[in-house]
């Protein structure tokens, strides 16, 4: 079977859209990303898991063991995603002009979206492209009760 073939029905496999957000208290780094790749995979300890492609800034301070928060996108407030979309300068902060707040584990919480979970690094693995971190789930905020989790199809399993 040719690989296109494959990449249809994997794309076809429904995900969430989160922002991921990190920040190094010491230095004041702060980056984040739009990503899709993430699961809950382990009720004790609560943990999920999240595919982050090696090279991003997000990457190598998740890896450093800085907290991070998953921010969860609710289908009530979609505007705050172009940001991700287009791109940004990566030597500014993603979130300067977007409403947020700092969580009691220091995640970067945006205000807008459905609920957020702030994680730590437990383990890694590397199967391929992207590196798959298995984070425990240090805290969790539900900022907008009345919205629903978007919910994202690919055209294709072989890219975003």
């Amino acid at each position: 079977m040719l690989q296109s073939d494959l990449a249809i029905s994997v794309g076809h496999i429904p995900s969430g859209l989160f922002i991921v957000a990190v920040r190094d208290p010491s230095s004041g780094v702060t980056d984040g990303y739009l990503a899709s790749f993430i699961q809950q995979t382990s009720f004790k300890p609560m943990m999920v898991s999240l595919a982050i492609k090696p090279g991003r800034p997000a990457f190598d301070l998740i890896k450093a063991g800085h907290p991070f928060a998953v921010n969860i996108v609710g289908d009530h407030d979609k505007t705050y995603l172009r940001h991700f979309w287009k791109g940004y300068d990566p030597t500014a902060n993603p979130f300067a002009e977007l409403p947020h707040q700092i969580g009691q584990n220091g995640g970067v919480i945006l205000n807008q979206a459905k609920s957020a979970i702030e994680c730590k690094l437990h383990s890694s693995a590397k199967p391929g492209d992207h590196e798959i971190v298995f984070a425990e789930v240090l805290s969790s905020y539900v900022l907008s009760p009345e919205g629903k989790p978007m919910v994202h199809i690919r055209k294709s399993g072989a890219d975003y």
